[in-house]
């Protein structure tokens, strides 16, 4: 019974190339949809990818699918992001820098993946898996936590108040470090700093 279950479990494994092909894919439609909208074909995204449009097919039946794969990607990585900056809060560093910094680099990565969201919402593309956007949620909320254990944090900020940060962020401006300078303050119990 063990030597089945081993065989049918490596039946079930994806070959090499198969995962090969979804990265290269999914990095491709994250490109070919930045580059060129969300109206950017599946022939393209193929040829980009250096795959048949078939392949394209066999692993994302539509476009929707695909999308909601890439977003899924891009919800994963600020997941991790978000999980190393508290790893950090845990070895001792100040839980607003950690915070601040995380949502400059979110900001940042919005910026070029600006037209693969635009896809997402003119699709309807939503990544079905929500345990990526569960981690993230839940790491964004112990940095909160430990900010404000510090009194660096003020005591009403929530999760939900960096999501609204998120979503109302100006990504079609090219000054992030500005735009964090006007915000943290609302999210901070210390005076802002003043020029010299």
């Amino acid at each position: 019974m063990e030597g089945l279950t081993s065989l049918m479990t490596q039946a079930r494994a994806p070959r090499a190339d198969a995962v090969r092909n979804r990265k290269k894919i999914l990095a491709s439609a994250g490109e070919q949809i930045t580059a060129h909208g969300p109206d950017v074909g599946m022939d393209e995204i193929a040829a980009a990818a250096g795959v048949a449009v078939g392949t394209l097919y066999r692993h994302f039946p539509t476009k929707t699918d695909l999308v909601a794969a890439v977003v899924a990607e891009f919800v994963a990585r600020v997941a991790g992001d978000a999980e190393a900056a508290l790893a950090r809060v845990s070895s001792g560093t100040r839980a607003l820098d950690e915070l601040t910094a995380f949502l400059g680099r979110v900001i940042e990565a919005s910026v070029t993946d600006r037209a693969v969201k635009a896809a997402a919402q003119t699709l309807g593309a939503e990544p079905g898996d929500r345990a990526a956007e569960d981690r993230a949620g839940a790491a964004v909320a112990a940095l909160i936590h430990a900010g404000q254990a510090d009194g660096d944090i003020h005591p009403d900020v929530t999760v939900n108040d960096i999501y609204l940060l998120f979503t109302t962020a100006p990504t079609d401006q090219p000054s992030v470090d500005r735009w964090l300078t006007l915000i943290v303050p609302g999210l901070t119990t210390q005076a802002r700093p003043t020029d010299s």
